[in-house]
């Protein structure tokens, strides 16, 4: 059976969950202030920037706040950023009990909004729900802690293993839901990286269009700076990054620059964009997550390199065939079954005539 305080938490962790794809480099927060038994007022984080759950929530209990049992799914913060402190509006306001899901593993915070709550006289209770907090926070708990995205790899195949025929035809393998939830991904994340051979070949947008949502920063692994000057996501609304391995070619760097991009160079390794220093960099941008579209050359080194947090793969009802027809993943591969990645049980969806499956790594 669940407790109240239960049934008040999961109301705040769906709360928070109305802020995916808004709130980045910001985690997603949902409050519920509780009095007598009857919520007086709630609210979640909607934009970074903006106010944070338990302001709005306090907002909407006004009076009634005073005595109540404030429900949040992550610590209140207890510094100025580009908002001031939770925990002191919670202290002016009377509150008189916090149920805290978890700990902000931000160094600014980091138990250090408890211990205010504490030190004031409050009640507070912190761990209920902690895993169902952690697991919606996933993204901002690994930037936050490593000060790189967390990556998701994606890709389209056939049901043989395919992402294109024999003579490269791959435009829209999968049907239009898929295609609908690649776009609603796209909107949640906050960047979507190609290799420069898929700009030449596939001339993608890389951007938001068949669902509403906001428009990730698009990132282009170009290691020699060589891309098209007519390709369609110079003109795309939003950021396109370039990529490039230094030395960078300054010539071809700054005709890229002129048609809109953001060129900037990394280390090289094995004659390519480093990866590590390629998310260090975005990292340090606030970009906090990234989604790795393709093609199989991009995705062979992520794999080999071992470099993802969750996979998404679509899986198409076409049978390709052909000893040429390229596969979604490149790169030097494993020797043996024992050095394959296991990735345990997916999750499955029907999208469609589609099967869309997605595993998470743990640890």
């Amino acid at each position: 059976m669940k407790t109240t305080d239960e049934v008040w938490m999961r109301r705040a962790l769906s709360l928070a969950e109305q802020g995916r794809g808004s709130t980045s480099p910001n985690p997603l927060v949902g409050a519920v202030l509780v009095r007598d038994g009857e919520v007086v007022g709630e609210g979640y984080h909607e934009r970074a920037g903006g106010p944070h759950a338990e302001i709005r929530a306090l907002a909407a209990a006004g009076e009634k706040a005073r005595g109540a049992t404030l429900y949040v799914t992550l610590e209140p913060c207890c510094h100025h950023g580009l908002t001031p402190p939770c925990t002191q509006a919670i202290l002016a306001a009377g509150v008189r009990r916090v149920v805290a899901a978890t700990i902000d593993p931000n160094a600014l915070v980091n138990g250090k909004g408890i211990a205010t709550l504490r030190a004031a006289g409050l009640e507070v209770e912190v761990g209920l729900l902690a895993d169902e907090a952690r697991e919606q926070n996933r993204i901002y708990f690994h930037w936050i802690t490593s000060g790189t995205p967390y990556v998701v790899l994606k890709w389209a195949m056939s049901a043989d293993g395919k992402v294109a025929t024999v003579e490269g035809d791959s435009r829209y393998l999968s049907g239009e839901e898929a295609l609908r939830e690649v776009h609603r991904l796209r909107s949640t994340l906050d960047a979507v990286l190609v290799g420069s051979q898929t700009v030449r070949t596939d001339d993608p947008l890389l951007t938001v269009r068949l669902v509403p949502g906001r428009q990730p920063r698009r990132v282009v692994l170009a290691s020699r700076v060589d891309l098209p000057e007519e390709a369609r996501l110079f003109k795309a609304p939003g950021e396109t990054i370039v990529v490039g391995a230094l030395p960078l070619d300054e010539e071809r760097a700054e005709r890229l620059r002129r048609f809109g991009a953001d060129v900037v160079g990394v280390p090289a390794f094995e004659g390519w964009v480093d990866l590590p220093s390629l998310l260090k960099l975005l990292g340090s941008r606030r970009i906090t997550s990234l989604l790795v579209e393709g093609g199989p050359t991009v995705l062979g080194s992520f794999l080999d390199q071992g470099i993802f947090d969750e996979l998404h793969v679509v899986v198409a009802p076409l049978l390709l065939g052909g000893r040429g027809a390229p596969s979604p993943v490149a790169g030097k591969g494993v020797r043996r079954l024992e050095e394959a990645f296991r990735l345990g049980a997916p999750e499955i969806r029907i999208l469609g005539k589609d099967i869309w499956l997605t595993w998470r790594r743990k640890g």
